[in-house]
């Protein structure tokens, strides 16, 4: 074989190690970038955060929705189901948001037991404060004694008491929640939850923070 046909076959095999490299790389990207794609489950948090509230404040349980029929298939019959289809599938590759949809969970036994604690605390202390308006709920997920006037003098330790316990309990629950879900870096997103869902459910009459950190009642 002459020079010049062993440089072209070298350099033609060499473009093609190339290609397969790039190829290679490329997919390997893919799959990383498909798999720490990890997003917060928004509707989820919110689900765990009313459980948990509602329990707490002791709001009478609702009752479960009729469960969902499955849908009746379309005109375009089996059309639809080819519309949602993944091609990353193809390579083994799930989409992110399959990959990493976690079911928040609130049953461990470390926020059972802040739970039942909170519960004791707000039936024995707690809601009266709400229910005269001396206690409100902060912005950030707390509980606040916003008008010491609304207790009487000899009340008011044992009351600023249970406020500071019920903050550290509430703080550990936020912290706990993440972690049990093997997420820690969701704390601030799920205090954020959190503490729209004590206002939610806040009864009428009942204070709380808005946005802007003015009080309102319900």
């Amino acid at each position: 074989m002459s020079l010049h046909n062993e440089t072209g076959v070298s350099r033609r095999r060499w473009q093609g190690m190339r290609a397969l490299g790039m190829h290679v790389s490329a997919m390997v990207l893919l799959a990383a970038c498909v798999t720490i794609n990890v997003y917060f489950p928004a509707a989820e948090a919110k689900e765990a955060a009313k459980q948990f509230v509602e329990k707490v404040i002791g709001d009478p349980a609702q009752p479960a929705p009729a469960p969902e029929s499955a849908p009746e298939p379309g005109p375009d019959g089996g059309m639809a189901l080819l519309r949602h289809f993944d091609p990353l599938m193809l390579v083994g590759i799930s989409p992110a948001y399959a990959q990493s949809a976690p079911d928040i969970t609130i049953k461990t036994p470390a926020i059972q037991a802040i739970q039942s604690r909170m519960e004791a605390r707000f039936d024995g202390k707690l809601r009266a404060g709400f229910d005269s308006g001396a206690l409100g709920f902060t912005r950030d997920g707390l509980v606040v004694l916003r008008d010491p006037a609304q207790v009487a003098l000899k009340d008011r330790v044992a009351l600023n008491q249970a406020v500071a316990d019920d903050n550290r309990d509430r703080k550990a629950v936020y912290r706990e929640v993440a972690v049990a879900n093997n997420h820690p870096e969701w704390e601030s997103q799920i205090r954020g939850v959190f503490a729209k869902q004590w206002i939610a459910s806040a009864h009428k009459g009942w204070w709380y923070q808005d946005a802007s950190g003015g009080w309102k009642q319900k």
